[in-house]
């Protein structure tokens, strides 16, 4: 991995997952760190941390993005500070588990928003400023969910969907510019996700569960070798890799029953 010294890394979703560990995974390699995320405090016991053990700066920004234009103040925020996005790691996200239809509409609308909308809205803004400087890097998180049709994740599944095609149509757009764009796709990963979500977690889940870290680390060592999209793990590469060999009829429903409790 290339030394980051003096460039700005901007992680959304930072106070917890996936997010702290790009902070952590960043810094270590030199890089300065812009935390976004809506919890204050998480960040800053992050920042505190982060400070102690390298010789990077941290700005934080307490931000809902699942607000329509909050990637817009975010954006100008930094301008006014003067602060140059390096470094995009658009892994701000959430999901829903259950019924489509017993879900609360505003919260799958406020999901979609954070999911997609407001993914969109900082990739576009912040890519381009790098093809103005010509250089960058961005990091889209998406999930292995993204490949296939998967019941009880309807709507989170198909902005996962849009996350990975749109990522991987932009890393074509954007690499005549000299900034790399690339997918990451976790499978289940232990970052409190599925918590959240309000699921308990399946067997399925429990085998192929993978830690946090390297999972950054392979999202991380994709972009900055420039490849498209990448998908983190044997057990996940596999099923992916299966799916191509089933019928979709027949992805829907395998997937049905490994997520049901």
């Amino acid at each position: 991995m290339e030394k980051l010294t003096g460039k700005w890394a901007l992680i959304t979703g930072a106070s917890s997952g996936f997010g702290i560990d790009f902070a952590h995974a960043l810094a270590e390699r030199g890089a300065n760190l812009i935390l976004v995320a809506r919890r204050q405090e998480p960040m800053q016991q992050l920042a505190a941390t982060i400070s102690a053990r390298h010789n990077v700066a941290v700005e934080l920004k307490a931000a809902d993005l699942a607000l329509p234009g909050s990637g817009l103040a975010l954006k100008q925020h930094l301008d006014q500070k003067k602060i140059n996005v390096d470094i995009l790691i658009n892994n701000a996200g959430c999901g829903l588990y259950g019924p489509f239809v017993e879900q609360p509409l505003a919260a799958t609308l406020d999901m979609l928003q954070l999911n997609i909308l407001s993914l969109t809205e900082l990739t576009h803004l912040f890519a381009r400023s790098m093809i103005q400087r010509g250089e960058g890097h961005i990091l889209l998180v998406a999930s292995i969910g993204g490949y296939q049709a998967t019941p009880t994740y309807a709507a989170y599944g198909a902005s996962k969907a849009y996350v990975l095609l749109f990522g991987e149509a932009l890393h074509e757009e954007l690499k005549p510019h000299k900034v790399k764009l690339s997918v990451l796709s976790p499978g289940v990963s232990a970052t409190g996700f599925l918590a959240a979500a309000g699921q308990r977690t399946t067997p399925y889940q429990r085998l192929f569960m993978m830690q946090s870290r390297p999972v950054v680390d392979a999202g991380l060592a994709a972009l900055f070798c420039g490849k498209p999209s990448v998908i983190p793990g044997l057990g996940n590469k596999l099923t992916i890799f299966g799916n191509r060999l089933a019928p979709r009829s027949l992805q829907s429903k395998i997937a049905y029953q490994l997520m049901k409790n």
